[in-house]
């Protein structure tokens, strides 16, 4: 068990994520920062009060400023705002890049040590803001996309079949878009791959709706977006470094030259602990995966030129 972790935003999924975290008895405190008054108080106050029926101790605290923050192993970051009627890709970008840009700095002050797993979107993007903002190295700053998209992969691929999820291995690559790559190549169903018991059509049909997964439900939800996957998923990148599980995840890292990019957040697998980002593994793609990973960290690159434009 951590000491402190830290949510900063308290909207849906800030304040799910806190719950989760809670829930799980990964830290002593869990803090949530928000900016509007009174927001984090009411439901981290709501959250403690859970404890005794959800059989936690965990001590939830809510706060509009970083000082109860201090001292966190971890920090998850959910702050910014959904993209508006009339607002431009770019308006969002720089919007958001400005907001996480002041929460990275708050963190590198409160939290010098700490590892930051970056949920705000445009996520790539964000996590290239969090690393610069905060100076933190590569390996304390770390983008949750990949275990999100291939949950929503392994989804709809046991829907398909008719399986377990439980049972189906399964990665997806690259941005957190609808340039996303799922390695059809590395999924299985217990051991078996997925091509033989599915055909290409349908495989087609699901990797294209895992790369709509968002947008499908932002479909239904009409005024919001998701928030019970993506919290999931960003407390289950907590859980393997909290416990330091050394867990083989899909995750937003700074590539260096792993396979063949530079410069650039994309997903790829890592081996996440206590150290944070202990490893990436490269591990062998199609010609069509690589030209698509490629053309992926390509489209992040296009949305990181135009933050260092301003």
């Amino acid at each position: 068990m951590l000491e402190k972790i830290t949510v900063v935003g308290a909207g849906n999924v800030g304040a799910t994520a806190a719950q989760r975290l809670a829930e799980k008895r990964l830290a002593r405190t869990v803090v949530m920062v928000d900016v509007v008054e009174g927001v984090p108080q009411g439901k981290g106050l709501d959250q403690w009060q859970s404890g005794p029926v959800e059989g936690f101790d965990t001590r939830v605290v809510g706060a509009n400023d970083y000082e109860p923050a201090a001292g966190s192993e971890i920090v998850v970051v959910t702050a910014g705002i959904a993209r508006k009627p009339g607002m431009s890709r770019d308006d969002l970008v720089r919007t958001n890049a400005g907001i996480v840009r002041s929460v990275s700095a708050e963190i590198r002050r409160v939290a010098p040590a700490g590892i930051i797993i970056v949920v705000s979107n445009p996520l790539d993007a964000m996590c290239y803001v969090a690393m610069r903002a905060s100076g933190f190295p590569r390996e304390r700053v770390i983008g949750m996309a990949g275990v999100l998209d291939t949950a929503r992969y392994r989804t709809f691929l046991a829907e398909a079949m008719n399986v377990s999820v439980a049972d189906i291995q399964a990665m997806v690559l690259g941005g957190h878009g609808d340039t996303m790559v799922p390695l059809v190549s590395c999924t299985t169903v217990s051991g078996i791959p997925v091509r033989q018991l599915l055909d290409a059509d349908a495989l087609e049909k699901i990797v294209d709706r895992t790369r709509n997964g968002g947008a499908e439900i932002v479909a239904h939800l009409k005024t919001g977006s998701a928030y019970y996957a993506p919290s999931a998923a960003a407390v289950q990148m907590v859980e393997a470094i909290a416990h330091d599980r050394k867990r083989v995840l899909p995750a937003s890292v700074w590539l260096q030259g792993e396979y063949g990019l530079r410069d650039v957040f994309c997903g790829v697998p890592v081996k996440l602990g206590r150290a944070g980002l202990e490893a990436v593994l490269e591990v062998e793609l199609t010609g069509e995966e690589r030209a698509a990973l490629h053309a992926s960290a390509d489209a992040v690159r296009s949305i990181q030129g135009v933050i260092d434009r301003g």
